[in-house]
């Protein structure tokens, strides 16, 4: 129901060009958080399938992970569901790979992939076992390539038949100069995504220092959630700590479910969370049945929600910029204007002036 912008247009060129040579490709796509580096990457993929090949995407999440499987699938519609790679209509059967997956399900996708029923599998760290075999592996795509090592993106590019190296795209959001990829990515062409699609909207950033700017925080997801907005609350923490006082998520929502959002639908997410509950948590916060998501840095990639337009980070000062830019990205994803508080507990150290 789009059209691609110019920048998602030239880029899809650039990709088509190396796909076409003999040698393979290994490209770098930088891209601002929700410029469509998604979507680029799956009329990649469509190419390289309706030429008989399967591709594999890496995710570093389990969320990240079902979510691009869900988006997809969305976007294919009925070509989701075609027959082999050899069948006359081309194969775009979608298959998801994660490390929490029931016996029965992971054997039934294994086959799947090993016979090529599956034109492209899209997975977690589990596509790097030994025991996943592809038919005929042609491209490999790592999102958040920060997430993994060089080592890892070898593994998967190993995996191609019979000795062919597949062709590598890796995919970042994290602002990087063109100078520092260079250096860190030498061995990689670069692509810059550097327009967003229309109707995304600018995100302002504020920061809260100490409690009393905090109560305008907690005062703002209320008038938020009051316009049938949705917020995020970002925690460095699962649990409490001994050693760091920091805002653990279990606290946290336990706080602020019976003081200053007392009355709102919060829930809670963090990473050792059984998958099927983590699913079911981010499906009911897709839905709008939740007004807070209080979360740890689980939601920091992908995780895709138009209506939600504010995002709080406790102790922000204990976040690198890579991760805070990360996280921010996931409001401003919708056409109402979003906002992110960094929230920072004022140092005694150094004088009230001069934060």
């Amino acid at each position: 129901p789009f059209t691609l912008t110019d920048g998602q247009v030239e880029v899809g060129e650039e990709l088509a060009e190396d796909l076409a040579r003999a040698q393979p490709m290994s490209r770098l796509l930088q891209g601002e958080v929700g410029s469509g580096k998604t979507l680029v990457s799956l009329l990649a993929m469509l190419r390289v399938v309706d030429n008989g090949y399967q591709c594999a995407i890496l995710a570093p999440t389990e969320v990240l992970a079902a979510q691009h499987y869900r988006t997809m699938k969305t976007m294919l519609g009925d070509l989701a569901e075609a027959g082999e790679l050899t069948a006359a209509d081309g194969a775009t059967r979608l298959a998801l790979l994660t490390g929490s997956m029931k016996t029965k399900g992971r054997r039934e996708t294994l086959l799947d992939v090993v016979t090529g029923q599956a034109g492209i599998v899209i997975g977690t760290h589990a596509l790097l076992e030994d025991k996943v075999e592809f038919f005929d592996l042609g491209l490999v795509v790592i999102d958040e390539q920060h997430r993994f090592g060089v080592e890892q993106r070898d593994a998967l590019r190993q995996k191609g038949a019979d000795g062919l190296t597949p062709d590598v795209l890796v995919m970042t959001a994290t602002p990087i100069p063109r100078t520092a990829a260079m250096t860190v990515y030498g061995d990689l062409d670069v692509s810059v995504l550097d327009e967003l699609p229309p109707g995304r909207t600018p995100i302002t950033t504020h920061w809260a220092n100490g409690p009393l700017d905090e109560a305008a925080v907690w005062a703002d997801v209320r008038d938020q959630v009051k316009e049938g907005r949705q917020a995020y609350v970002v925690c460095p923490l699962i649990g409490e700590s001994e050693k760091l006082e920091l805002a653990s998520a279990q606290e946290t929502f336990e706080e602020l479910s019976g003081g200053e959002l007392y009355g709102l639908r919060l829930a809670l997410l963090h990473g050792k969370m059984p998958s099927a509950e983590k699913e079911m948590v981010m499906d009911r916060f897709r839905r709008g049945e939740l007004d807070v998501l209080v979360s740890t840095t689980v939601i920091e990639v992908g995780v895709d929600v138009p209506n939600a337009t504010i995002m709080v980070i406790l102790d922000a000062d204990r976040f690198g910029i890579a991760q805070l830019h990360q996280l921010r990205g996931r409001v401003g994803r919708g056409q109402h204007a979003s906002r992110c508080w960094l929230v920072t507990q004022p140092d005694p150290d150094q004088p009230s002036d001069n934060p």
